[in-house]
């Protein structure tokens, strides 16, 4: 199957790398043009405009983009439209908000080009271990998308499947992230609560250890907290500062839409956000409540 990857992030990179040992043949596009030139290197074949790629692929063309959510993806699909042919297909398989998606899907169909979602998650582990894809297209795109998404997935029958019409498959990975905040959440609340029982002097990479083996509480996130903890044990150089990527939040704000209660994900959020904030003053504030109804001491800043 010929197909072009358009975005050689780290993804987008290992993603090309997995659909040549698939035996794809791939073109590459990427604004970087060492990151083309790193991927000919491996074995595809590269071009230095997205204009060109028409010529390249074969009709109906196959065009996955992996761009970061927002305006660069609107501005690349809205480019390859402008050079493509009707009947050939664009998969956005980055983590663009659904509702952005559907509006892409209709756009792109009233013109007469295929599309699809593909949520796609399996960070840097996916080249080795294959990415877990949830789809959104319609019957036919899929069969279109089959022979890829087969060599990009960790077996041929696992790991993927079309859940949805456009829009459902980056729906689906963005209450997927949502679980993972929850998830993350308790694992470090868990691990800090162990950590804090000092008299037991616990060992918390030999406890991850036992509980990644017949426990209820095993995961890949906890083998992922396992090796970070071997690595560095009291976690020395990383600052207590979290960031978020944008799935949580839109997961929180649709829960809200559909009246939906998740206090989990909600509260993983929020103390994502509290991570960030260097001032504290909500704290500082409630310091000072206690003191002006109970005279309760407050410590002062130093």
């Amino acid at each position: 199957m010929k197909i072009a990857f358009v975005g050689l992030g780290k993804m987008g990179a290992n993603m090309t790398r997995r659909a040549i040992r698939g035996g794809h043949e791939v073109t590459v596009f990427d604004v970087r043009a060492d990151a083309v030139a790193a991927m000919q290197q491996e074995g595809a074949s590269g071009v230095s405009a997205l204009d060109e790629l028409p010529n390249v692929l074969d009709a109906p063309r196959v065009v996955w983009v992996m761009l970061p959510a927002g305006e660069v993806t609107d501005q690349t699909i809205q480019r390859l439209a402008e050079h493509l042919s009707p009947g050939d297909l664009i998969i956005d398989g980055g983590n663009s908000n659904y509702k952005d998606t559907q509006r892409r899907a209709e756009e792109l169909r009233s013109r007469g080009f295929r599309f699809a979602d593909v949520g796609t998650s399996g960070g840097v582990w996916g080249l080795s271990q294959g990415y877990s894809m949830m789809i959104g297209a319609e019957d036919d795109v899929m069969e279109m998308l089959r022979p890829v998404v087969q060599s990009l997935a960790p077996a041929p029958d696992k790991g993927w499947g079309r859940v949805g019409p456009p829009g459902s498959g980056h729906f689906v990975k963005m209450v997927h992230n949502g679980i993972e905040y929850g998830m993350m959440q308790a694992y470090a609340e868990g691990f800090d609560l162990l950590g804090a029982k000092r008299e037991f002097n616990l060992d918390l990479n030999q406890i991850a250890e036992i509980w990644r083996h017949g426990s209820v509480v095993r995961s890949w996130l906890l083998d992922l907290t396992a090796r970070a903890l071997e690595e560095n044990p009291q976690l020395d150089g990383i600052a207590p500062y979290v960031t978020d990527s944008g799935e949580g939040r839109w997961t929180v704000v649709e829960a809200i839409d559909l009246n939906v209660a998740i206090p989990v994900i909600s509260i993983a959020l929020q103390l994502r956000f509290r991570s960030r904030d260097e001032t504290q003053f909500a704290d500082k504030l409630l310091a000072a409540m206690r003191q002006q109804f109970g005279g309760h001491a407050v410590k002062r800043a130093e």
